[in-house]
């Protein structure tokens, strides 16, 4: 089947896009819909369930001034306002003023939150944090499709199976995007007041775990970092790409998210000289920072006291372990309990096989307080703070922010033949691969990034290995006209490749920059953390066409 490139066109008009329907585009959806505002909400998949939601969640972190230990909006600001994440108290107070009220949305949509007998929510600590601001979800696979009949009520336009390929921008101010159907081949045009970049926050595929396939992973393998690359093609500034790569512990074999309600519970974990290991990473062991526990087990690995590792919850109390087995897990992945039949999994008879998991890139837009970018105009980021509530409460803020800049502004005014031109360029750049013969497969295309960063971007790296890998990656992009695609599915695989490619190149630069080690990876030449890093903040960004690198001091 032929694409033609003068394939007609569709133009939407709109106040406020949300681009990304994933929990944080759902929160923007919200608030900006809200306002009296017209919304149009787009995504590459269905509403009901796409996103990392889509599968599920069993935790929303949320501090509620209970009078517990570190329960309290000072700490969680002191916790989170550092000059590595880049966040400044505002934002993060306007995040812990969100959690409450999102809390009563979703248990408005019969979301069930565990309790204790006497009525307060029950909750875990986890990820180094200072209070136990997790609580417990037990029917957490039902969120998104709720959340999705809710924004319908709601009126909100909805744009399903659109894939954003370029953000448009004039004069320092976004005015819309392009992009394709990813099942009938439509070139669509939106043309909007504000935009909220709601694309998701980890961008997977970058490495693979032991399973060796790519979409195993345990968060959604269908965010590939479109959040960075259309951010930084705009214009927008880049932060935390050098901090921030992600991983988890996973069951041996099997990509699932839910280990942080595993391991905040009490679970030990072990090495294959039965020694529980992490007291040596971090005083507070397993349930400190995530980062730590999976560096710790890197080590380890590297030092040969595993495979196997295992997390062994046979001491905890039976009534958490059946919600932890057959509430929590399956909350965050329905096939949880097939995977738990076919490996003999009972985590009170015996400890569960983990391992590390594959890495992700989490970078973000530099934002002001409002989450307006700081230098593109009219830009929101919607998917700034981690995990559940951070995506759904931020993006909700963000949405918020969005209304409010349309009704002090006037619509965007762009140069209409300019415009023209610039948008038949894109539309030949998107459809380009269905023309292509005798290319580049998109799946080999894409297996070169992730063969790349497997091998020199890793657990254990170092200045060298990182300088081949970006020789290797410009390689690797010098190809990118000859990929082609067969059909529109491996067009949208083709684009989500692109944009995972400039992802991490860009992560790959960021990271040559911080020359010590402090996170998930370790640095073989600065094996130790450098203070000096402790008040700069590394801002990824363009410079004449080209990515740039530039440390900031914090405030």
């Amino acid at each position: 089947m032929e694409y033609p490139v003068d394939i007609s066109s569709t133009t939407h008009e709109t106040d406020v896009l949300v681009l990304g329907a994933g929990a944080s585009g759902c929160g923007a959806a919200l608030a900006a819909g809200g306002r009296g505002v017209r919304v149009l909400l787009a995504d590459k998949g269905k509403l009901e369930s796409c996103g990392s939601l889509g599968g599920g969640n069993d935790h929303f972190m949320a501090v509620l001034n209970t009078g517990a230990p570190g329960d309290d909006a000072e700490t969680a600001i002191r916790f989170y306002c550092t000059p590595m994440t880049g966040y400044t108290p505002a934002q993060v107070t306007q995040w812990l003023e969100t959690m409450p009220k999102m809390i009563a949305m979703l248990k408005g949509l019969d979301i069930e939150f565990l309790h204790n007998p006497d009525g307060s929510f029950y909750r875990t600590t986890g990820f180094g944090q200072p209070g136990s601001w997790w609580t417990h979800i037990n029917n957490g696979k039902y969120i998104k499709r709720r959340l999705g009949g809710l924004i319908r009520s709601r009126g909100v336009d909805v744009l399903e199976y659109f894939q954003c390929t370029r953000l448009l921008v004039r004069e320092g101010r976004v005015i819309g995007a392009a992009g394709f159907n990813v099942l009938d081949g439509g070139f669509h045009v939106i043309r909007a007041r504000a935009v909220v970049l709601a694309l998701g926050r980890l961008a997977g595929r970058v490495t693979v775990n032991s399973s060796l396939n790519a979409f195993n992973s345990a968060f959604s393998p269908f965010i590939t970092g479109s959040q960075i690359a259309l951010g930084y093609e705009a214009g927008a500034e880049i932060i935390t790409l050098d901090t921030e790569q992600e991983a988890t512990l996973i069951p041996k074999g099997w990509g699932c998210p839910g280990m942080n309600g595993i391991t905040s519970s009490g679970a030990r974990a072990v090495n294959a000289l039965g020694e529980r290991y992490m007291a040596r990473y971090h005083p507070m062991m397993e349930v400190g920072p995530r980062c730590l526990l999976v560096q710790g087990t890197a080590r380890e690995q590297a030092e040969g006291n595993g495979p196997p590792f295992m997390l062994d919850l046979t001491h905890i109390d039976r009534d958490i372990l059946h919600h932890l087995q057959h509430d929590s897990m399956p909350g965050d992945k329905e096939t949880w309990n097939d995977y738990c039949e076919q490996a003999g999994i009972d985590f009170s008879a015996r400890p569960m096989e983990v391992e590390l998991s594959e890495i992700y890139v989490n970078g973000v837009m530099y934002l002001k307080d409002n989450f307006e970018t700081r230098a593109v105009r009219g830009l929101f980021g919607g998917s700034m703070f981690h995990d559940f509530s951070g995506s759904i409460c931020s993006g909700h803020i963000a949405g918020g922010h969005a209304a409010a800049f349309c009704a002090g502004q006037e619509a965007p005014a762009a140069d209409e033949a300019g415009l023209a031109e610039e948008l038949e360029a894109e539309k030949a750049r998107v459809f380009r691969p269905l023309h292509v013969r005798d290319g580049i497969r998109q799946e080999k295309f894409e297996a070169a990034i992730r063969q790349v960063m497997n091998y020199y971007m890793g657990y254990v790296r170092s200045g060298r290995s990182m300088e081949t890998a970006l020789a290797k990656l410009a390689l690797v992009e010098s190809k990118t006209g000859e990929v082609m695609a067969a059909n529109l599915h491996e067009l949208m695989r083709a684009h989500e490749s692109f944009h995972l490619l400039r992802t991490c190149i860009l992560t790959t630069m960021a990271s040559l920059e911080r020359r010590e080690t402090r996170f998930v990876c370790r640095r073989s030449d600065y094996p130790e953390a450098d203070p000096s890093y402790d008040d700069r903040l590394l801002v990824v960004c363009r410079r004449d066409g080209a990515p740039c690198c530039e440390w900031r001091r914090a405030g």
